[in-house]
């Protein structure tokens, strides 16, 4: 399960959030215990009641709430300082595998502005439901 792509065949949908930013007090020097610029990107793999041949009933009980999702992952990232990327990136990956529907999830943790000549440095983790 590391494509993270829609399989309907496995009865599986996508749901990802792009880019949160977020001010995170994030990194072991002491001038990175003041919040930073932090962007988070989670992709999950959730089941899909209606792969592989239907449509699915159009209520709002039966998917996986994004915004639920984004909430969980920025009260994370706000909560206190982290020395590591890994450990906000694993702490939000675990905390979505708390809906029973979300079998994998992939979280990206991205520090934009750390490093002058760089785009942004970070870590991507994923974890799966335990069987």
């Amino acid at each position: 399960m590391s494509s993270y792509e829609p399989d309907a065949r496995a009865g599986l949908r996508r749901v990802f959030v792009r880019r949160l930013a977020v001010q995170a007090r994030l990194g072991i020097y002491e001038h990175e215990q003041a919040p930073q610029s932090v962007l988070i990107d989670i992709e999950l793999l959730a089941e899909d009641d209606a792969a592989p041949h239907g449509v699915g009933e159009d209520r709002f009980e039966r998917v996986v709430d994004y915004e639920a999702v984004v909430n969980r992952a920025r009260a994370i990232a706000t909560a206190g300082h982290v020395l590591l990327a890994e450990t906000l990136a694993e702490r939000i990956a675990m905390a979505v595998l708390a809906d029973p529907r979300v079998r994998a999830a992939r979280v990206t943790v991205e520090k934009p502005d750390i490093i002058s000549d760089a785009a942004g440095v970070g870590v991507t983790v994923e974890r799966l439901r335990a069987p």
